[in-house]
């Protein structure tokens, strides 16, 4: 099951956003906000909360086909 991933914009008196991303873990989070970060301009200063650290998840499916041939 996908976890739900959040982006938190706060725009301060001077013009300044602050960015918080909650639910994305690893690097995952600085690609979610890569886009956003280019359009806004320079980023000053980046911190990063505990979920940084945590090993992201990996999805991996696996499926077992079989012919639908004469068996007989």
């Amino acid at each position: 099951m996908a976890v739900k991933q959040e982006i938190e914009f706060s725009i301060k008196p001077d013009g300044s956003v602050d960015i918080a991303v909650k639910g994305a873990k690893g690097k995952s989070c600085t690609e979610l906000t890569r886009e956003i970060e280019e359009a806004l301009g320079i980023v000053r200063n980046r911190e990063y909360t505990s979920e940084y650290y945590q090993q992201e998840e990996e999805v991996h499916s696996t499926i077992s086909l079989e012919s639908k041939g004469d068996k007989g």
